[in-house]
């Protein structure tokens, strides 16, 4: 629908020529200007009638803000003066600076107000206590403009160096939660063009001009950019603001335009001829906006938005106009949750059907019938008249809230729901602006940019000069990828009447054509998929885990037992696949998975339990480079899977807390990890800083873990004169690792065909074992004789039956003069000679 051209309104000389100031109160009664004159106008909405006056105010008024009881006017002499909307009377001074006022935002509550002047510091002013100042002091020059996040908990300040500061006000002192850089124009702190953020009403984003007079909305949690209001002004924008709901946007601009436009769609529907316009305030619920010129003048326009589109302001709060909604994205297995409880149909609680004799019946409607729920008048002020609900009840309204199931009957039309884990593909990114990444891991990586209509994918290898970067345009709009040595593997989703789609991609061929697409059946969604060197997994939405061969022979399908689908991942011939299992006491189900051998056709391990801890949600699932499932929950602990190829063998042991790496000891660091890989014996991740969730572009560079696992957080002081005192726990840790690793080597050599080099390999590992033993033992004994009894211990875990090993021991319990455990050795070893154990004895 094309855009319409409205009507002129009259403006009201409200003040002398010069920057005028205009606000609503919240409640929406009131409408307060202020201007270059001493006189502090209030009109009534609704009212006809001449404004009140409040004079012998401040001149040269250059702000204004106001709550339902106040309201609050700075001026170019460094003031900021209280006024009561009660009496009209001034009240106080909240705040003084020593250079002019540009600025001021009110907190959602009227608690807090921000002040920005031409110092360098913004001040955020207790409004019922003026001594409590919260300073904001990052910002290297003066802030142009302020504005409140919804809840309160958030300010951006517009900065004229060109730069919007986010700050958090949840704590005690601010803290800059964010910097973003290039989005609007360095422009003087007394300019009418403006740079103002806007928060969306939904508090996810944020709206601002830009330097090309287009207005971008930035979301909160990421900085990045989202969707814009494009070629709407040919001059430097002076104004902007979301209607109450979000639903709609006005701007004002320098060439004589305001410009209404409706969120969702970025389009104009209406234009409007006001030269001029420097200020613009919707009103909190009816359909009128304000705005005011530098010539003095108010407009008053009743009927703002037009007919065709005045239902978009009677909606709901809408969402904040993403290019890729985190709200609206659901995984491919996603249900949709209900709360514990009795639904509300439409608004309409159901009401419970009489029967032939009912009461209601017998008695009609003009007694106790459903029209009448207030026949009792609470005229004692007791209060029982207080709080019937729908179903002509009273509520339980003054009772605490209650943590579990409620003891009462449901009614019986509700449906309980379990949480249940969401599917994913391990590797990739949620979108983040218009780009995503689908796949990170050792070989490369995959991402997609998202050009409205349609995508374009760009594929990049590390080692490039064994693999080279490819590039493509994308109409499928892809959105899982896999990439190993030998391919890459896509996958889309159903859309436009076409079913989902499985594509694969060889690296290299020996002819002309060997990339392969295959469709699923109709109404089939991919929720994950897996690219091993012999085959491809892809597992379903209707349950199902299809496997192809590379090069697209469909080799097997059937239904997985735990359901919904969650996630899978494939290594060689072998297969791992995870879904929900039963429901667990905390209401959530029990995470399952399976593997097999796809080309013997045999299971190694059927519906396990994932070892999560308590309220932790998987975050990554991939195969070692040895070919060992691992897993990285939300904790941030990473678990490989230990004889798994023995079915009801298999348990997930910690081999690194990422919460308790040195480099996060001090406390100082705040960062998470993004799992990449495991690979020779290392954790191969990125880093998170900054409150960040998952990576982005640049391309991030990779760092690696050494593995430890959790045995002990005694750590030895960097100052310590004696650290060979705290030598026994980290030596522990080590033995357990080293046991774990030569288990999992000795699993692996059993399975295959084992090489020269793996056999030398685990005779290695053996050897580091018993080494470490020595070392721990080398501690007892330093210890005191008292330690005799864990010394011997440690002596009886030594694994070599050659009885070098055992010899040493011996050297290293003489060289500390213990003679008993020398004597206690020596009988071991005779015992390991003779081919006899404690136990058979």
């Amino acid at each position: 629908m094309a855009a319409v051209t409205q009507q002129r309104v009259r403006g009201r000389p409200a003040h002398p020529s010069g920057p005028t100031f205009l606000t609503y109160t919240p409640n929406g009664r009131k409408l307060i200007t202020a201007g270059s004159n001493n006189v502090i106008r209030v009109y009534t909405t609704g009212s006809d009638g001449e404004p009140t006056n409040i004079d012998d105010c401040q001149e040269n008024n250059t702000a204004i803000a106001a709550s339902n009881e106040f309201f609050l006017t700075g001026s170019e002499d460094g003031t900021v003066f209280k006024y009561s909307l009660e009496t009209y009377l001034y009240e106080e001074m909240l705040v003084r600076c020593s250079l002019p006022i540009r600025d001021i935002a009110l907190s959602p509550d009227g608690n807090w107000a921000a002040v920005a002047s031409d110092e360098l510091t913004v001040k955020v002013v207790d409004t019922r206590d003026m001594n409590k100042v919260l300073y904001l002091r990052e910002q290297p020059k003066p802030a142009k403009h302020l504005s409140f996040h919804p809840s309160g908990s958030y300010l951006a300040v517009s900065c004229t160096n060109g730069i919007v500061y986010i700050y958090s006000l949840t704590t005690e002192e601010p803290v800059l939660v964010r910097k973003v850089d290039g989005l609007i124009r360095n422009l003087e702190a007394d300019a009418e063009a403006s740079s103002r953020a806007i928060w969306h009403p939904d508090g996810r984003a944020f709206a601002a001009p830009t330097a090309t007079r287009d207005i971008q909305v930035v979301s909160r949690d990421d900085g990045e950019r989202q969707r814009a209001f494009s070629g709407g002004h040919m001059g430097d924008i002076t104004a902007l603001a979301w209607s109450p709901n979000g639903a709609l946007l006005v701007t004002a601009g320098s060439d004589r335009k305001v410009l209404l436009w409706e969120t969702k769609t970025q389009k104009i529907v209406a234009r409007y001829d006001y030269s001029n316009v420097i200020n613009v305030a919707w009103h909190s619920h009816e359909n009128i906006i304000s705005f005011t010129s530098s010539d003095g003048e108010l407009y008053i326009y009743t009927d703002f938005v037009p007919a065709d589109f005045s239902a978009l302001l009677e909606q709901t709060l809408q969402p904040a106009p993403f290019i890729h909604d985190p709200l609206a994205e659901t995984s491919g297995n996603a249900r949709r949750r209900i709360t514990n409880g009795v639904k509300d149909r439409l608004g309409h609680p159901m009401r419970r059907g009489g029967s032939p004799d009912s009461l209601d019946d017998i008695l009609g409607s003009d007694g106790m019938g459903e029209d009448e729920d207030d026949f009792i008048d609470d005229d004692d002020g007791a209060g029982y008249a207080a709080g019937i609900n729908g179903f002509g009840k009273r509520t339980n309204g003054h009772l605490d809230d209650l943590d579990g199931f409620d003891v009462k009957r449901r009614a019986p039309y509700q449906a309980w729901q379990p949480k249940i884990h969401q599917s994913f593909q391990s590797g990739s990114t949620p979108w983040r602006g218009n780009r995503r990444y689908l796949c990170l891991n050792l070989t490369g990586f995959v991402w997609t940019v998202d050009q409205d209509t349609h995508h374009t994918v760009t594929v990049e290898f590390y080692d490039r000069e064994f693999h080279r970067d490819f590039h493509f345009t994308d109409p499928y709009l892809y959105d899982k990828a896999c990439l190993n040595e030998n391919g890459t593997l896509f996958s889309c989703p159903p859309a436009n009447g076409n079913p989902a789609m499985v594509f694969y991609r060889p690296h290299e061929t020996w002819t002309s054509r060997a990339d392969w697409r295959t469709q699923l059946p109709v109404g089939e969604d991919v929720t994950s998929i897996s690219l091993s060197d012999s085959y491809i997994v892809v597992t379903t939405s209707t349950n199902y885990v299809r496997v192809y061969t590379l090069y697209g022979t469909a080799y097997r399908v059937y239904r997985q037992k735990s359901s919904p689908t969650v996630t899978c991942a494939s290594w060689r011939d072998y297969v791992l696949t995870m879904g929900n299992g039963p429901v667990g006491g905390d209401g959530s189900t029990t995470l399952l998975y399976t593997i097999e051998n796809v080309k013997r056709d045999e299971v190694c391990q059927s519906e396990d339990i994932v070892a999560l801890a308590e309220g932790a949600d998987i975050k990554s699932v991939f195969f070692s480079d040895n070919g060992e499932p691992c897993i990285y929950d939300s904790t941030g602990v990473l678990l490989i899977l230990q004889h798994w190829r023995t079915p009801g063998q298999a348990r997930w042991v910690p081999i690194l807390d990422t919460k308790l790496l040195e480099r996060l000891a001090s406390g100082r660091k705040e960062e998470t990890y993004w799992p990449v890989a495991v690979a020779q014996d290392k954790f191969h991740c990125i880093i998170l800083k900054g409150g960040d969730r998952y990576p982005y572009f640049p391309k991030p560079l990779l760092t690696e873990f050494d593995f430890k696992i959790p045995i002990s957080s005694a750590a030895p002081p960097e100052d310590s004169e004696e650290p060979a005192l705290n030598d026994g726990p980290k030596l522990e840790e080590s033995f357990v690792r080293s046991s774990l690793m030569l288990s999992l080597l000795e699993d692996l050599i059993s399975a295959t065909s084992a090489t020269h080099s793996q056999r030398a390999d685990l005779v290695r590992k053996e050897v580091e074992v018993d080494k470490v033993l020595l070392q721990l033992l080398n501690v007892e004994c330093r210890e005191g004789e008292e330690r005799g009894m864990k010394a011997l211990e440690i002596v009886g875990l030594i694994r070599d039956r050659s009885g070098k090993m055992i010899e040493a021991a011996g050297k290293v319990a003489s060289r500390y003069g213990r003679t008993v455990l020398e004597e206690k050795i020596r009988d071991l070893a005779e015992k390991r000679l003779m081919g006899l154990e404690d136990g058979d004895v």
